[in-house]
């Protein structure tokens, strides 16, 4: 039985992935992920605002930025020690750290809405030794007069931006809340994009009743969130020439072996390793291999897209057809 796909051009071990947290910006951690089986590891995100503030800034000034990204709400520390306080210097040690002290793939992310500070720092991770770069595009248009195109066009000078000053194999890590998400996919990968991650979650602030305050805490992903990943990746897999990251909603192998029969090259998880532990990750992939095993599935490869709209004997269920046939069964 063969578990190995690829990603970004890269060989891995099999399809389970460290996506950025508090557990991937510790060099003790990720040596503990590698153990319990991680075939590759993407660092926390390197802010654009840490960029922009000054090299030798508190703490206090990163926090006026902390509302920019779920992420970076949900693991800034009080103290100077987390890894979205380091100073971007700090980032580019850990990933030369992390290179010499474990075997698998060290991904670094970039995470940032703006044309300015990716250039640089990108051809800074390549040196630095990371095997691949993730950009996470996380903008919210709150301006009314910024069309959809406007936000796709910045994106791609972004990317085309980045892919044009480095070597490294670059992923794109969006939201789903682009006005044609098919066609800005492709476009992405037209202008160097080597693989797709689906999807990055939009801070979303509940409202405190009792206090009348907005709360912007951000709660670790459910496994009923990753209906929308999957619809995508299902649709996506098989007609881009990109690999295709499924993240959200990993809770246990189900989630995983449901995101590979969609198209996944891999399935990251955060979730499932913070409410568990870092020792989940070898459940997840020993899991993963149990279940093939029941069903004589030989390869990861084998199962990757069964069940996607490009190898469906029934492409209904992702059209309007199906969702006329929920509709009916619910009036009767």
């Amino acid at each position: 039985m063969s578990l190995t796909t690829k990603y970004l051009g890269l060989e891995l071990q099999h399809p389970l992935v460290a996506s950025p947290s508090n557990l991937t910006g510790s060099l003790d951690n990720i040596r503990a992920l590698e153990d319990a089986g991680a075939a590759a590891i993407v660092l926390p995100s390197l802010f654009r605002e840490q960029i922009e503030a000054e090299a030798e800034a508190r703490l206090s000034r990163v926090e006026a930025y902390a509302d920019s990204s779920p992420e970076a709400r949900s693991y800034f520390d009080a103290s100077i020690s987390g890894p979205y306080a380091v100073r971007p210097d700090h980032y580019l040690d850990l990933i030369r750290r992390a290179k010499d002290a474990v075997a698998i793939p060290i991904i670094a992310s970039l995470n940032g809405s703006s044309r300015d500070g990716w250039i640089d720092h990108a051809q800074l991770i390549e040196e630095a030794g990371a095997s691949a770069l993730e950009l996470n595009m996380y903008h919210i248009p709150v301006d009314l007069f910024e069309s959809g195109r406007d936000v796709e066009t910045r994106y791609t000078e972004i990317l085309q931006a980045v892919c044009g000053s480095i070597s490294l194999p670059v992923a794109v890590k969006l939201t789903p809340y682009l006005s044609s998400f098919g066609h800005f996919a492709t476009t992405l990968v037209e202008h160097g994009a080597s693989g797709l991650v689906l999807f990055n979650r939009l801070l979303e602030p509940d409202i405190d009743l009792s206090q009348m305050r907005l709360v912007d805490s951000l709660a670790l992903s459910e496994p009923s969130e990753m209906r929308v990943p999957m619809l995508w990746t299902a649709l996506l897999s098989g007609r881009i020439k990109a690999s295709l990251a499924a993240s959200g909603g990993v809770s246990g192998v189900s989630e995983v072996v449901k995101y590979l029969l969609a198209g996944a090259d891999v399935v990251m998880t955060t979730s499932a390793l913070l409410r568990r532990d870092i020792q989940y990750m070898a459940t997840l992939v020993d899991g993963l291999r149990r279940w093939m095993e029941e069903r004589e599935i030989t390869s990861v490869a084998t199962m990757r897209g069964m069940m996607s709209w490009h190898r469906s004997q029934d492409r209904d269920v992702y059209t309007r057809s199906s969702y006329l046939r929920i509709l009916e069964r619910f009036a009767t």
